[in-house]
């Protein structure tokens, strides 16, 4: 067990086995992970800060060919066309990338994890051996045309049209609108040659729904016939990616350019596809690309670590404030608010980071092929629109609270905070807006509580209907707080002791998912055999209440994976402090939604008052270790390059602090106004006590 001597106290304290906690955060593609971190400590690789957009453009489209010189590309893709099949790999280096430069990050995503990725898994061999080497070398650069301005998130109504001529045996790409251009493209303004277009596949008469083409966009002469497009010009971040608008007007392709692994369409005409249901089809072709969601969880995984051990560091060293001695300031981290403003923040990225690694594990299982069961995809699909809005907005609130933290400092484009933000903004919209997925989540929710009673007796489903009747009675009439109350009188030790209790912690979290979707359910219970109009009215009456309750259960899925980290902690000191930062993690949850667990009669007012004094003591805990908590991040100086954290802020304090001491040993020093003014007071204290003392002394002479 590691540990560290208490002074003065003779007692021992827990100490992080900073190295062990470290390899555990790599997780099982940890070589994959220090192969892609070397990568980005390059200086060739990393943002140059104040650059033009085209500048920084042109840079980021140079980087992607060293990627390429270094193999570190190659991952994913079939060992017959040079890769590895290694998919968790893929994206645990990928995702790294985010600490060079999150456009490098997104831009690489777009050629090959995106477009390349389409190719590779909506494609039959015959168009691996054509297109994926030219993908992967970079002579081909790509878009992934899914997106039109009209129809974001909602893929299924996009209205670009791929109509089949069987007298030319060609399909006819065709935009009919301008509401169905495509938008927001990566490579689209300037770099890219081809692209995958998601197109509504219409073969003799009859529409078949959305499917993949590849087709080409330029030539060294620019936009090829039929093809127009559109720069979207400055964006708010990730200005080194080319993004922009495509549009069609009846430029043909060869009827072998559709992706056809999962509907194809023979010289006649005739449609045909492995799978017969048009919506398990849809849904199946847009499964092979939800790499993109689990990157984006990693990426603001690890952006969150950059900010939070620059942030910490910098707190660690930051002086401000005579609080405890008159000769030495305070650090920032020694306060219990600026506690407050990191220390739960680094407990989350550590709720996230445990998730993540689960989310590959799960992502590898199904692409590899060793998990591909319907389930299983399913699964990686709720698990992304879980996680992903989770990480993303986290991310976005760790990085500005971080950047507050650090005063004014935090606002100079040198300590990475405001660039980081104006790249991480983007990442709650795309690849799936983080609303629009926890309604995904939400919707899966519902279905698995109506399935739990699908097949049960009418015996089971009435003593289910009791023990639920019987537990409202309990919460609305109150009895569960006065239980409570009546347990805890006089004791805070007693409530704290129950708050930090794993199964307590699960059980309260879980409650709150479990009470509010069984609410929902009640509530449209009937629903689907309404009319659609009248069965939409009801979803949408209680649809903020069902996202809230996805969002409650991508909070539990961290949560349980934090737990289960927990039990592969060896070392003994780590594991004490590890468990002490999952229970902040839960208990702020907890915190966030009291007024519920209250409300519910989950929590007694005498617990729910317990609560914050509670988490004040674990941030006490807690703040010896924050500095081991981020350092076991594993990023160096080459990655957060920011002034900062780079020791400066502890030699300017050292230096002030010495030549403080040596003033104050100065014979002739100055003497501070508030010291002088004091001493004056003490002076005429002292002389009126003395005269006080003597006129009383002549009192009692004369007497």
């Amino acid at each position: 067990m590691t540990q560290q001597n208490t002074a003065g106290s003779g007692r021992t304290e827990p100490r992080i086995d900073v190295a062990a906690l470290g390899e555990q955060l790599l997780g099982k593609w940890a070589q994959d992970r220090r192969t892609s971190r070397r990568l980005a400590g390059r200086e060739d690789l990393q943002r140059i800060e104040g650059q033009s957009m085209d500048e920084h453009r042109e840079r980021v489209f140079n980087q992607l060919s060293i990627l390429v010189d270094e193999g570190a590309i190659q991952r994913a893709f079939p060992e017959a066309m040079g890769g590895a099949n290694n998919h968790g790999g893929n994206i645990a280096a990928f995702e790294e990338l985010v600490v060079a430069d999150p456009s490098l990050q997104i831009k690489a995503g777009v050629q090959w994890g995106l477009f390349g990725s389409a190719v590779q898994h909506l494609g039959s061999t015959e168009h691996h051996e054509k297109w994926l080497p030219g993908i992967m070398n970079l002579d081909i650069p790509g878009a992934f045309a899914m997106t039109e301005i009209g129809h974001g998130s909602d893929v299924a109504s996009i209205n670009t049209t791929a109509t089949y001529d069987p007298d030319t045996e060609e399909f006819v790409i065709h935009t009919p609108f301008r509401a169905a251009w495509k938008e927001f493209l990566g490579n689209a303004a300037k770099h890219g040659r081809a692209a995958v277009v998601f197109a509504q596949l219409i073969t003799n008469g009859v529409k078949h729904g959305v499917h993949a083409f590849f087709v080409p966009i330029r030539d060294d002469n620019g936009f090829l016939p039929g093809v127009g497009g559109e720069d979207d010009g400055l964006k708010g971040g990730l200005n080194g990616i080319d993004n922009g608008r495509l549009h069609f007007t009846q430029v043909r392709i060869p009827r072998t350019n559709l992706l056809n692994r999962y509907g194809d369409v023979a010289v006649d005409g005739t449609y045909t596809s492995p799978i017969s249901s048009p919506g398990r089809r849809f849904f199946t072709m847009l499964g092979t690309l939800v790499q993109g969601r689990v990157s984006l969880d990693g990426a603001a995984v690890a952006a969150s670590k950059v900010a939070l051990q620059i942030a910490t560091t910098y707190a660690h060293q930051r002086r401000q404030f005579n609080a405890t001695s008159t000769v030495q300031e305070e650090t920032l981290l020694d306060y219990q608010r600026h506690q407050r403003r990191l220390i739960p923040r680094i407990a989350t990225t550590y709720a996230m980071s445990f998730a993540h690694e689960e989310l590959l594990e799960k992502f590898d299982g199904v692409f590899s092929g060793t998990a591909d069961s319907d389930e299983d995809r399913q699964d990686l699909e709720t698990l992304a629109a879980a996680l992903k809005p989770t990480s993303t907005w986290n991310a976005l609130d760790i990085v500005q609270e971080c950047r507050e933290a650090t005063g004014g400092s935090g606002y100079m484009t040198k300590n990475r905070f405001t660039s980081l933000y104006a790249d991480l903004d983007v990442y709650v919209t795309f690849e799936g807006d983080n609303t629009v997925l926890l309604q995904l989540v939400a919707k899966r929710l519902l279905t698995d509580y109506a399935q739990e009673f699908r097949h049960l007796d009418a015996g089971v489903l009435a003593r289910y209907v009791v023990r639920q009747a019987g537990n409202v009675a309990i919460n609305r009439s109150g009895l569960r707080q006065l239980a409570q109350t009546f347990s805890d009188t006089g004791s805070e030790k007693r409530s704290a002791n129950f708050l930090k209790d794993a199964e307590t912690q699960r059980g309260l979290l879980t409650d709150r998912v479990g009470t509010a979707v069984g609410e929902v359910a009640d509530a449209m219970r009937g629903a689907a055999k309404l009319p659609q109009a009248e069965g939409a009215k009801v979803f949408n009456e209680h649809q903020n209440e069902i996202i809230e309750a996805a969002r409650a259960h991508a909070e539990l899925l961290l949560w349980e994976s934090f737990t289960t980290a927990l039990g592969k902690i060896e070392d003994e000191g780590t594991l004490q402090i590890m468990t002490w930062v999952r229970d902040l993690y839960g208990l702020q949850l907890i915190e966030k939604d009291l007024s519920w667990y209250v409300m519910h009669g989950r929590l007694s007012n005498q617990r729910a008052r317990t609560l914050g004094p509670y988490i004040n003591r674990l941030l006490a805990r807690l703040r010896p270790h924050a500095q081991d908590l981020v350092d076991a991040f594993g990023y160096g100086p080459e990655h957060l390059r920011a002034d900062i954290s780079s020791g400066i802020e502890a030699e300017r304090q050292d230096e002030a602090a010495e030549y403080l001491r040596r003033e104050r040993a100065m014979a002739d020093a100055p003497i501070d106004e508030k010291v002088l003014v004091a001493r004056r007071k003490a002076a005429e204290k002292a002389k009126r006590k003395a005269a006080k003392s003597a006129a009383t002394k002549g009192k009692k002479v004369g007497a």
